[in-house]
């Protein structure tokens, strides 16, 4: 691993990683204020970190990594990128927080308006859980319904009524589900198998589905499970709704309804559109939308809904987010997943790299999977652990879990790129 250079204003801390972690875990429940941080199933301890900028986050022993975690998404220009630094520093001097309508909020609802075709109007919130929870709350108010189907392995965030056989964390800490939820809580969530379209009847009020599975690995909707779905819920009067909280405006421009050319009812939206601060959104139809207090009977409400520093942020992303830098994004993760294949091949490693556009995933076995079961299988097979440690130990950060899926920026150039690959061969040949 490499020093951080000098123009990051970091040397070394004089602090170590496993000192802090020590630390940690006497104040903090496992050390970490979310649980794919603390380690657990990989292994070892974690790296803290202490600055970022572009492709590279760097630990307080001054250690750098050609990061792929990128925050699980919101930094898609890399880490610390001018436009949104500039951004926070004009924002931070005029306030934090004043529970007050501010300009940028419209302006923040309003590109994502301009970006989305159908959806007329945005709600914002403080996280993507945040999001969902609403948004199951606005489609039970809007139809009178009260059941919601979901899909095995897709995490829409730590509500209660969502919990149930999600991807991402719950997945990997070994639990189908959470204690403290009550049974009432989920028993008007149904689960159903990932690409497989399920029958709907009177009684539910929405589908939620991420319409690429981003938190068991990565995993692609079939051909033909979007349309099913757009077309079991109108056959039933249901709400479709997309949880785009990893996709939107990271798949492509307009998300995942311009991608797939399906268009769900309700979006829920995070990550991109905070640019790395905390930040959710809601959208549908003026007609939908209007189920939300102040116009309708649906109640929601945030302190810090449509902070002014994360919509700041946000609208710096966004607007430079052109369709040529979805382009370039996904010529940057085609190389790396050609490059991650071959390193993979050439030393007899069973791994397949899928990609949706940007959009990249990592799985130790011969075929990608299609719902959770497989993904399941493959994920907890133990060799993604061998492989994080292996590039760890080389300067490159993965998410510290196979769950996962992997994110690379605009900032990463042919430099990284090829360093990466570079070390993954090293570490495929080990594992081989």
């Amino acid at each position: 691993m490499n020093s951080a250079p000098s123009d990051t204003g970091l040397s070394n801390t004089g602090l170590s990683n496993t000192e802090l972690f020590d630390r940690a875990q006497a104040v903090i429940p496992g050390g970490v204020n979310s649980p794919v941080r603390a380690f657990g199933s990989v292994g070892g301890t974690p790296y803290f970190v202490a600055a970022a900028n572009g492709p590279h986050v760097y630990d307080v022993e001054g250690n750098r990594y050609i990061d792929y975690v990128q925050s699980y998404g919101p930094t898609i220009l890399g880490h610390a990128h001018p436009a949104v630094t500039e951004a926070l520093q004009a924002a931070v001097v005029l306030g934090t927080s004043y529970g007050a309508p501010t300009h940028d909020e419209v302006r923040l609802a309003e590109e994502i308006a301009h970006r989305v075709a159908g959806l007329e109007m945005v709600r914002l919130v403080s996280s993507g859980t945040e999001a969902v929870m609403t948004a199951i709350r606005m489609a039970r108010g809007a139809t009178g319904r009260d059941r919601i189907v979901k899909f095995a392995g897709n995490y829409h965030g730590h509500s209660d009524s969502l919990l149930v056989a999600g991807g991402s964390g719950v997945a990997r800490q070994g639990l189908v589900g959470s204690k403290g939820v009550t049974a009432g809580a989920v028993a008007d969530t149904v689960v159903a198998p990932y690409n497989v379209v399920p029958e709907l009847d009177e009684t539910v009020a929405a589908v939620v589905v991420e319409p690429v599975a981003a938190n068991m690995g990565l995993v692609e909707p079939t051909a033909g499970f979007l349309e099913g779905l757009r077309h079991v819920c109108d056959e039933v009067g249901a709400l479709l709704m997309f949880d785009e909280v990893i996709t939107g405006f990271r798949l492509c421009f307009g998300g995942a309804a311009q991608w797939f050319g399906v268009s769900p009812d309700i979006w829920c939206f995070g990550k991109v559109i905070g640019g790395g601060l905390p930040m959710g959104a809601i959208g549908a139809s003026a007609e939908i939308m209007g189920n939300l207090a102040p116009l309708g009977s649906v109640y929601q409400a945030g302190t810090l809904s449509g902070n002014p520093l994360a919509t700041a942020a946000g609208l710096a992303v966004l607007e430079q987010l052109t369709p040529d830098s979805y382009r370039r994004l996904t010529e940057i993760s085609a190389r790396l997943q050609t490059g991650l294949s071959a390193a993979f091949n050439d030393a007899g490693v069973e791994a397949c790299v899928p990609r949706v556009g940007p959009l990249l995933g990592l799985f130790f076995g011969s075929e990608p999977p299609t719902d959770f079961d497989s993904a399941k299988k493959i994920c907890d097979n133990g060799m993604y652990q061998r492989f994080f440690h292996g590039m760890l130990s080389r300067g490159v950060a993965f998410a510290p879990g196979a769950y996962e899926a992997v994110f690379t920026s605009l900032a990463h150039t042919d430099v990284e790129i090829a360093a990466t690959i570079e070390a993954c061969r090293e570490v495929a040949e080990e594992m081989a």
